[in-house]
């Protein structure tokens, strides 16, 4: 015996959503033995734009029954049952969320149209209700009505029921384990079965096979299973549009976190709401002016070919610049500390000896500078950290050059790497960023095991 069941609602999210109208046909397989019809009475507003869909207005619910009202025949009706619905995730979830909110509980096995329609009637470039009615000559009156809607249903359902293959197909989307029921709407088992139980990145793609969401994860197709099992409104929304599943095995949880990153600022997914912003960086650089006096300032990173240090804002810049220059005994002004002035002032460094107000002094000011470069390259250290591979025949590496995320790679674990340039073949060249930067620095505090220093053109350890 099934429930074909339609609702029709606020429109607010899965959560925030409440019943306006629900459609109850009580089928046994050939004809229908029962109805149930009503009007809901939400107890909240009803957006101006929903009553534009479905026609249903304020005042048509005013004096309509509240839900803990009709949830007896509701449950009776639908008491051993099989809960179908066209999408059945979006109504099952709403009546099941409903009635949690008037503390009754509402669980039933379920079937969608929507999928065994997929499966049993392949073909079609839609399988919306009102497209795929009209594609296989089903009428459909009162659009977007409960039970225009759900009536259309039984009708898609019986001729489902009759199709070649339709036993097995049924038994299988009702067995437990088979996780038809669990799955989008628009997405073919296949699609996911495909996933493997390795750390990578993973993407969401719509009927157009446009990426709407990157994640990464330890053990992919668990992580892609749970995003189906997520009530939450921003899922319910994504697993309704995804229609195709992709993925990138990287072997180590650090290379999917960073790849993850990259692969949102490169794509802008649509449900992807960190990591969006491209953060601005800025460089520290070195110039000469014309009387000879080297200076050190910060610019934009696009207008720095060649940064000694890379920040992330300007005040994480001029901070760096005031403890470097007093450091290092420089002059505020060529440090560019203190701008249209003709000699230094700065109300912290008092160590600039001059070079401001007696050229007499340049020789020796631009050796300090020298040195004071050297040694900031010094500390910005070369070295690759060392990780697990996508498969027991290599390794993977992170590599790190100034101090900052150069990329990543994998190499055979048969080729002996005794010097740096051994891994220039492998090595996916990737754009450092903050959040790159942070879960390298991260990591490499925390596993110090894992890293190979490049000292004198050769690799420790490797």
């Amino acid at each position: 015996m099934y429930s074909i069941v339609d609702i029709e609602t606020t429109g607010n999210g899965i959560k925030g959503n409440r019943i306006t109208e629900i459609s109850i046909f009580k089928f046994d397989g050939h004809e229908v033995v029962d109805e149930f019809n009503s009007l809901v009475n939400p107890e909240c507003e009803i957006p101006y734009f929903i009553t534009g869909l479905t026609g249903i207005d304020n005042a048509m619910v005013r004096d309509a029954p509240k839900l803990e009202e009709i949830a007896p025949k509701i449950l009776q009706i639908t008491k051993d049952t099989i809960f179908v619905a066209h999408s059945v995730n979006f109504d099952y979830n709403v009546i099941k969320n409903e009635f949690k909110g008037i503390g009754l509980e509402f669980s039933r096995k379920k079937l969608c149209t929507v999928r065994l329609s997929r499966k049993l009637l392949p073909g079609y470039n839609s399988y919306s209700l009102g497209k795929l009615c009209s594609a296989v000559g089903i009428p459909l009156t009162d659009r977007h009505r409960a039970r225009g809607d759900a009536h259309a249903t039984v009708l898609l359902f019986h001729k489902l029921l009759r199709t070649p293959d339709a036993e097995p197909v049924f038994k299988t989307f009702l067995n437990a384990r088979s996780q038809e029921a669990t799955l989008p709407p628009a997405l073919p088992k296949i699609e996911f079965e495909k996933l493997p139980a390795t750390p990578g990145v993973y993407y969401f793609k719509d009927a157009k096979g446009k990426i709407i969401y990157v994640g990464k994860a330890i053990h992919i197709k668990k992580r892609v299973l749970s995003h189906f099992y997520d009530k939450a409104t921003k899922e319910i929304a994504l697993c309704g549009e995804t229609a195709f599943l992709d993925f990138e095995e990287t072997g180590s949880e650090l290379i999917a976190l960073l790849l993850e990153s990259s692969e949102i600022k490169k794509h802008y997914p649509k449900y992807n709401r960190a990591q969006k912003r491209i953060i601005q960086q800025y460089g520290i650089f070195s110039y000469e002016d014309r009387n000879g006096i080297l200076h050190l300032a910060f610019n934009k990173l696009k207008m720095v070919p060649s940064p000694l240090a890379i920040f992330y804002s300007p005040t994480e810049c001029r901070i760096f610049m005031e403890a470097f220059c007093e450091a290092n005994g420089l002059c505020p002004k060529y440090c560019h500390l203190q701008e249209n002035i003709t000699s230094c002032s700065h109300y912290k460094i008092k160590q600039c000896m001059g070079i401001c107000t007696d050229l007499a002094h340049l020789e020796a000011y631009n050796n300090r500078v020298l040195q004071a470069i050297t040694t900031l390259k010094n500390s910005s250290s070369d070295y690759f950290l060392k990780l697990k591979g996508r498969t027991e025949e290599e390794m993977a590496f992170v590599s790190v050059v100034n101090g900052m995320y150069a990329g990543y790679g994998f190499v055979p674990s048969d080729i002996q790497v005794k010097e740096p340039n051994d891994l220039d073949f492998y090595i996916i060249p990737q754009k450092n960023t903050l959040e790159t930067q942070r879960l390298v620095e991260s990591f490499a505090r925390k596993n110090s095991d894992r890293i190979i220093e490049v000292s004198q053109e050769k690799l420790g350890a490797w």
